[in-house]
């Protein structure tokens, strides 16, 4: 039998390959086998590879296979021709699910029997340049050719691609001659007005051999919008399941939205969120939003054991830090009445039942079946309400659905039995729904048109359209996308526990981790975070990416937004023996060098000042510009240049003072080199930090084999007691952010008192190469 269909399939064209691949799927392989059997008794046995391809497609896109036969004779008949008219075809079947199709209708909309000459292509061509003739011969090859194409298509709508290609291709030769070495040159970049935050292009970020580069956020988002389906139109998603009652639901559903995009982000309240969550939380929200819609924030609190009243404060205050604001904030705890009800009413239809399995024998891919699946409709209600009751204990007794999901995981359970109180409702329940429960159902609740997750969940894609449809609800869809993961960290609730609980980190917003809550202490803007998101794209794929891309977005923002100040980290005691006045200098210094219409702050310049000890040899070495006996600097922004008189060394032979002389630059020649310098300080505390993790991947067996807790990096803090910060900062408020001139970006960490002002290293100006 199977020699036999694989001899069938080639006989269509596929490959030998191809053919034994569509063997191992079972439904895959039936729908084709009678689709070229009834093309072979239509058109004869001999099938050419056009309509080969054509049935295979039909047979391995359309779901409802009993329009099967209905478009397999348009194709062996040649009525359907194209890709282009099979897709318009199966658009057509799934949007009218009700027998029988009208003929006259569906052909028209498929183009059956339009016939488009090689003169009408030549005539639509001609139009759309003649239309673009001036612009064309301005910007010659750099005009975008698909725009010529796409016209031309709307003219022709069932014209072949190719010819249509062919022809624009002809008479763009004809009307511009052959491409010469300026049309082969780089597009120059157009400069456009400054756009907001949300709808601001971003530009390439590369190092090494990673490159990022997207537009903004909001106009990926309204590309995605071209996919996805249409609010109302859920019936035309793949996979999507048409009952009788479908398209009255959904008219329903148009009436209380209004056609209006609705998404959610739903976040256990048992942790913080973490990166990954950043690229959801645009995603969710940013799709409603770039869409004129609106997305609720709803906490998934179906498990009492591990909520508390810190997390869900910490995820609705970092869904509005990132600069969104959730249409509502609701709870799957709003809806236990309902989804309690439903469950009733799920095992009345003969579609749950009460099951004594452990939880470790229904563990895993291939746990045995219940013997309790068949049991009465009677019995499996009242063990339900004693349940509800209190009569069994945890893990006596759970609610199963009787489905396989896509992952072959058998009956997953939808209720299960906590004494524990719940955060909202107290103890006035017993039992809870589980996310494979009350996700679809909630979502149906609220009228989500596109339910968003990431990758992982598409194994429950098919549990959730079989439980809307089991219940006879209205039922959204749901979208798949790919996780954003970062190296060099670990994200898992569990494990970052576990390093709270060891003293590796002080706490879930310890700023070596990468929560949000860690990352805004750390001084990470909000805008940087979701320009991140934005370069690393809507992608299917998971992604993981390097720390240094999202800290080069960092840096970006903090150039715009910082101001710089002076601070000197190891500071070394530098007297001007000469000082020029009594008493102490009040110096202007910009904000923003670069811009100093962005204003200016006064620092003291005295005749005792601090500087780095970096920035002062003994003996000049070949390359070094800065301070030494024979090679005088000039101070930044002060207007003069000091030159070494005496060192001052304590008894180990340690230099703990520069004695200097001072002469205004003009006066001088222009040295080698400017320092920065604090005169005056304020003593401050400052926490440089470094990756928590020597290896990419901490949490990889084959990289760690002691596990991530053996993996950490000893010197990933450093506390600086003693740093040296300019009076400007004296007035500053936890989380704002500096520029620490020739150091790096700095924010003001919480610990913050009347008595010492802490800062924490963001990041440092530019990219440590060894990170790369």
């Amino acid at each position: 039998m199977a020699a036999e269909a694989e001899s069938l399939f080639t006989a269509i064209g596929l490959s030998e390959q191809k053919a034994r691949e569509t063997l191992k799927n079972e439904a895959l392989s039936s729908a084709l086998r009678e689709a070229v059997l009834q093309a072979q008794s239509i058109s004869g046995p001999s099938i050419d590879k056009v309509t080969g391809t054509l049935l295979y497609n039909v047979a391995s896109r359309l779901k409802d296979t009993k329009r099967l036969g209905f478009l397999v004779e348009y194709i062996a008949r040649k009525k359907i021709g194209t890709d282009l008219q099979l897709n318009a075809a199966l658009d057509y079947v799934k949007s009218h699910p009700v027998d029988p199709i009208n003929a006259a209708d569906f052909e028209k909309e498929c183009g059956v029997g339009v016939t488009v000459t090689p003169e009408q292509i030549e005539e639509a061509v001609e139009t759309v340049i003649q239309k673009c003739k001036t612009q064309l011969l301005e910007e010659r090859y750099r005009f975008n050719m698909g725009l010529l194409m796409g016209e031309a298509r709307n003219k022709l709508k069932w014209a072949d691609g190719k010819t249509i290609k062919n022809e624009v291709d002809m008479q763009v030769l004809h009307l511009l001659g052959p491409k010469t070495e300026l049309d082969l040159e780089k597009k120059p970049k157009v400069t456009k007005q400054k756009a907001s935050e949300t709808e601001k292009k971003v530009d390439v970020i590369t190092s090494g051999d990673v490159k990022l580069e997207s537009v903004s956020l909001m106009e990926q988002l309204r590309g995605e919008a071209l996919k996805f389906h249409k609010p109302g139109e859920n019936y035309k998603t793949e996979g999507y399941i048409i009952t009788p009652n479908t398209m009255d639901l959904l008219k329903k559903h148009l009436e209380i939205t209004g056609g209006q995009i609705r998404t959610r982000f739903p976040p256990e309240p048992n942790g913080i969120l973490h990166i990954g969550h950043a690229k959801a939380i645009n995603f969710n929200f940013g799709y409603a939003k770039a869409n004129n819609g609106i997305c609720f924030l709803r906490y998934d609190d179906t498990n009492p054991e591990k909520e508390e009243e810190k997390y869900f404060t910490a995820i609705k205050d970092m869904v509005e830090w990132l600069g969104y604001k959730p249409y509502a904030v609701t709870h799957a705890s709003d809806n236990f009445g309902q989804l309690y009800d439903w469950a009733v009413e799920l095992i009345k239809r003969g579609h749950a039942y009460a099951c004594h399995q452990k939880v470790d024998e229904i563990k895993g891919h291939n746990p045995p079946p219940s013997p309790w699946r068949d049991r009465p409709i009677e019995e499996s209600l009242l063990l339900f309400e004693g349940m509800k009751k209190g009569k069994f204990a945890e893990g006596e007794v759970t609610l199963r659905m009787k489905l396989v999901m896509e992952d072959g995981k058998m009956d997953p359970v939808a209720y299960r039995i906590k004494y524990t109180p719940h955060h909202r409702t107290g103890d006035k329940w017993c039992i809870y729904p589980t996310y494979d429960y009350t996700h679809c159902l909630c979502d149906s609740i609220e009228h989500i048109t596109h339910s968003l997750c990431t990758k992982e969940f598409q194994a429950r894609r098919s549990s959730y359209f079989w439980l809307c449809n089991a219940l006879d609800v209205y039922c959204p869809v749901q979208w798949e996308y790919g996780r954003l993961n970062l190296h060099y960290t670990v994200v898992s609730k569990r494990k970052i526990i576990k390093l709270v609980e060891t003293g590796a980190v002080r706490d879930w917003d310890d700023p070596r981790l990468f929560t949000l809550t860690a990352l805004r202490r750390r001084g990470f803007p909000p805008e940087a975070i979701n320009n991140f998101c934005a370069r690393v794209g809507v992608t299917v794929a998971q992604t993981t990416m390097e720390p240094h891309l999202l800290e080069a977005c960092v840096r970006e923002v903090l150039n715009e937004t910082a101001p710089r100040v002076m601070a000197v980290l190891e500071p070394l005691k530098v007297t001007i023996t000469n000082f020029p006045a009594n008493k102490a200098i009040d110096v202007s210094v910009p904000n923003f060098p670069a811009d100093e219409s962005k204003g200016f702050h006064t620092v003291p310049f005295a005749s005792t000042l601090y500087i780095e000890q970096t920035d002062f040899r003994e003996v000049t070495e070949k390359g070094y510009k800065r301070l030494t006996p024979d090679q005088p600097v000039g101070l930044r922004h002060a207007g003069y240049v000091i030159s070494v008189r005496n060192i001052v060394k304590d008894q180990s032979g340690k230099v703990v003072e520069v004695e200097v002389t001072c002469t205004k630059s003009e006066q001088s020649e222009k040295p080698k080199a400017f320092i920065h310098w604090v005169s005056d300080p304020l003593l401050c505390e400052v926490r440089l930090y470094d990756r928590l993790f020597h290896h990419k991947s901490p949490e990889d067996p084959s990289e760690v084999p002691g596990g991530f807790l053996t993996d950490l990096n000893p010197d990933s803090l450093t506390v600086i007691s003693d740093a040296l910060v300019d009076q400007s900062v004296k007035n500053s408020k936890a989380l704002d952010k500096f520029q620490f001139e020739r150091l790096g970006y700095f924010s003001v960490d919480p610990d913050t008192t009347h008595e010492t002002i802490v800062f924490n290293r963001t990041v440092t100006l530019k990219e440590d190469p060894g990170k790369v």
